[in-house]
């Protein structure tokens, strides 16, 4: 019998990609998660693939009693039960990179936003005001010799990075995983422990998974000792930031701003009070699926479904499995 491949459908998924690509001596079944076709599907399936369920629990493992491998479409991972998975002996592996180039390039789009004030600046033209009621108080900054902290150096991390050595930014690291001096010399980067990273920065950008350990390490405390002219950007996860001492610090100047595309609660609510603020650019939570890295996001789930079932043992298993 062909191992099979169960893939939850989604909405942010090519699925006419996916069956392009899907290797020709598996079986691919594509359902929505929950429904009698995935039901069905689970008890012979030997893969998994799609995107992180707290209902992915060690009920669900025993009625998928040949699961060999949950491979995640995504880089995040906070939405998977860990133990669950440990207590299966079933790996867990993220997308390997797949949309590190999509959200590296949102989170310098969303520095850029900030600093220059898109979002004012569009809805002072489609209003009629032009350049505002008084443009002499509004300003303008450039990203060029802004010294730029990246906060997690992972895949993503290090393309920011190289990103903003494009554009003249002297950029500065903190993360638990030190890299070589001859990595920091070829990326052009330098360590700094967190509070340094923070107090020096001129826009911090968040790009670690969400943990134990990272919910609220950007809080009062943190934001209380950045620049009142910095910027916080965040493309991780919401969570990373406790969001109420985020407002407080955005609405009472501690920061000059903001460029989210990441809550607390997803979605956030109508009464979410960041949406009353003019010094934050707000995205959906749509850094990563772009209609490029589709087929790089399958490419990945796929091969690493092929080498679990040559026996070998499958790339970018989360680190609390490894």
């Amino acid at each position: 019998m062909a191992p099979k491949i169960l893939m939850t459908d989604s909405p942010l998924s090519d699925i006419a990609t996916a069956r392009t690509i899907a290797p020709a001596e598996m079986e691919l079944v594509v359902a929505p998660f929950g429904s009698d076709a995935f039901r069905a599907a689970m008890g012979d399936a030997d893969f998994l693939v799609g995107f992180g369920n707290r209902a992915i629990d060690s009920g669900f493992y025993a009625a998928a009693p040949k699961l060999k491998l949950l491979q995640l479409l995504s880089a995040g991972y906070d939405t998977v039960d860990i133990e669950a998975a440990r207590g299966a002996g079933v790996p867990v592996c993220n997308n390997g990179g797949a949309n590190s180039t999509a959200v590296s390039e949102h989170a310098v789009m969303l520095m850029m936003a900030v600093c220059r004030r898109l979002v004012w600046q569009h809805e002072s033209v489609v209003s009629g005001r032009w350049r505002g009621n008084n443009p002499g108080s509004t300003k303008l900054f450039e990203l060029r010799d802004k010294v730029l902290g990246l906060v997690g150096l992972g895949a993503i991390g290090k393309k920011v990075a190289r990103l903003a050595n494009a554009f003249g930014m002297r950029v500065q690291y903190y993360d638990i995983r030190r890299i070589s001096e001859a990595e920091e010399d070829a990326l052009h980067v330098r360590f700094g422990l967190l509070n340094e990273i923070l107090r020096s920065s001129d826009i911090v950008s968040l790009h670690v998974p969400l943990t134990p350990g990272s919910k609220h390490m950007i809080g009062a405390a943190e934001l209380a000792i950045m620049k009142p002219s910095a910027y916080l950007v965040n493309t991780s996860r919401g969570p990373v930031i406790d969001e109420k001492a985020l407002f407080a610090a955005l609405e009472g100047g501690a920061i000059a701003g903001a460029g989210l595309d990441v809550f607390d609660q997803e979605p956030p609510p109508a009464d979410n009070p960041l949406f009353k603020l003019q010094n934050v650019v707000l995205t959906p939570h749509y850094a990563g699926p772009t209609w490029d890295n589709q087929p790089a996001r399958f490419r990945n789930a796929f091969d690493n479904c092929q080498r679990v079932a040559r026996g070998e043992k499958p790339l970018w298993v989360i680190p609390e499995l490894q």
